[in-house]
């Protein structure tokens, strides 16, 4: 799948194939596929209206009639944005927010609202209170969480690409399961206005593709300052679309090692990366993150505050219904917990500690990336667990301990496909310093041409 957006994108531009036909071909697919749970809302009249204006067009965006899925945390103005939570069943979008704006500038269009966890709560796609995504390419394991329908979407090709929102690897885990490339953006590369928020420090808006050219391509579009989103840099935005070769050195560490459970998974990533590091001719050094072991630790009490911090507005009063008595378990878990993290916060116990202990994990990689330009990494220690199956909170918090870092860090980080293991598809991933997007992409891509 490594040509697919380009050559889509192609026939779009030359007119081979109008946007109109594209959008009439996912939707058929999606009809097709309707037991995969993947889509809570199909836009199919919207999608129709925006595909003939573009058609109409001499000269077409960047994104060219492409057929974009949405996570239901972010805001598109009349589309159902639920969080897939009965709490905000029937709240529509009241504008659109500020990467949805973007995308539509450059000519994609929105084909539809897609399933996830729960305000997403979640590494599974289980918990959704619309019943479970199931994984397209592996029926019986989950698909990953939280941007569970997202990534499904793009695994199933009922459309081009996808956003999911990333808070301690909600679009990494789900591509690495489904098969397919996510993204990380750095912490305020990408605006958050218009995301409903799982934890405001954490949280970054990301694209998930077939292929590394459509992740760079869509990141291009979705990246930049905004003036609505104070977190968002004035760093320029490169054109990732220009993949460029460069002298490397790969990093690996033990400390990551360690905490894979699974020694067969591990072994496949650390071959990966000697392949890698061989057609690259690019030295492997090791490198110590001694503190990423309180990654979990440090990353719940952070989220459990900020998610009950941003839920008191969800009362009942002004839209949706009241959240402590219409959302499910996991939802009620983070709530009541960052309850209590704040009633003791008076004495700083909890809260303060996990943000110091945040600058500690920073402080890891950035004396790392002083040693290695990249580290490479599983993303979860296990591969998924089976549909339906009873895990306990502990387990399923465990399933983040590579993913989180990265959003503690306030890095970049990419996940793209090298393989199956017992049939399940297993995704590396790769770790770049803040704002190091483009070479992020640049690796990705030779890891791409490789596998």
């Amino acid at each position: 799948m490594t040509e697919l957006t380009e050559q889509k994108l192609q026939q779009l531009k030359s007119g081979k194939l109008t946007a109109e036909q594209n959008i009439q071909n996912f939707l058929k697919k999606i009809t097709e596929n309707k037991k995969l749970n993947i889509f809570l809302y199909v836009a199919e009249k919207e999608a129709f209206a925006q595909a003939k204006e573009i058609d109409k067009k001499q000269k077409k965006g960047k994104l060219a009639g492409l057929a974009i899925a949405v996570k239901p945390a972010i805001n598109v103005i009349g589309m159902p944005i639920s969080c897939a939570s009965k709490t905000l069943e029937h709240y529509y979008g009241t504008y659109d927010a500020d990467v949805i704006k973007k995308i539509k500038a450059e000519d994609g269009i929105i084909i539809g609202i897609t399933n996830a966890d729960e305000f997403c709560c979640g590494i599974s796609g289980e918990t959704s209170a619309f019943g479970p995504t199931i994984n397209p390419v592996a029926p019986h394991v989950v698909p990953g969480g939280s941007s569970s329908g997202s990534a499904a979407a793009v695994a199933a090709q009922l459309c081009d690409l996808a956003l999911g929102t990333d808070t301690g690897g909600s679009i990494r885990n789900p591509a690495s399961h489904c098969g397919i490339v996510g993204i990380k953006p750095s912490y305020g590369r990408v605006s958050r206005y218009g995301l409903i928020d799982l934890s405001m420090s954490l949280d970054q808006i990301g694209p998930l593709s077939p292929d590394v050219y459509g992740a760079a391509l869509l990141m291009e579009v979705i990246a930049g300052h905004s003036d609505a989103d104070a977190t968002t840099q004035p760093h320029p935005v490169p054109a990732y679309t220009n993949f460029k070769k460069a002298k490397l050195t790969i990093g690996l560490s033990a400390d990551f090692k360690k905490l894979c459970t699974n020694k067969e998974l591990y072994a496949l990533i650390e071959t990966a990366a000697k392949n890698i590091a061989k057609r690259l001719n690019a030295p492997i050094k090791s490198v110590s993150l001694k503190n990423t072991d309180l990654g979990v630790q440090t990353y719940y009490p952070i989220v459990y505050t900020e998610f009950y911090s941003a839920t008191r507005r969800l009362d009942g009063r002004r839209y949706g219904r009241k959240i402590e008595e219409s959302a499910r378990e996991e939802v009620l878990r983070r709530i009541l917990g960052g309850r209590e993290i704040s009633r003791a916060e008076h004495a700083g116990q909890y809260y303060r500690k996990a943000l110091a202990t945040k600058h500690l994990i920073k402080q890891d990689f950035d004396a790392a990336f002083k040693q290695v330009d990249l580290l490479l990494a599983p993303t979860t220690p296990e591969l998924p667990h089976k549909l339906g199956a009873h895990i306990t909170p502990e387990e399923a918090y465990a399933a983040d301990a590579f993913t989180i870092p990265a959003n503690l860090a306030g890095i970049c980080a990419g996940v793209v496909p090298i393989g199956k293991l017992n049939g399940i598809p297993v995704g590396l991933q790769v770790l770049a310093p803040a704002f190091k997007e483009e070479l992020l992409f640049s690796f990705l891509n030779e890891i791409e041409k490789l596998f």
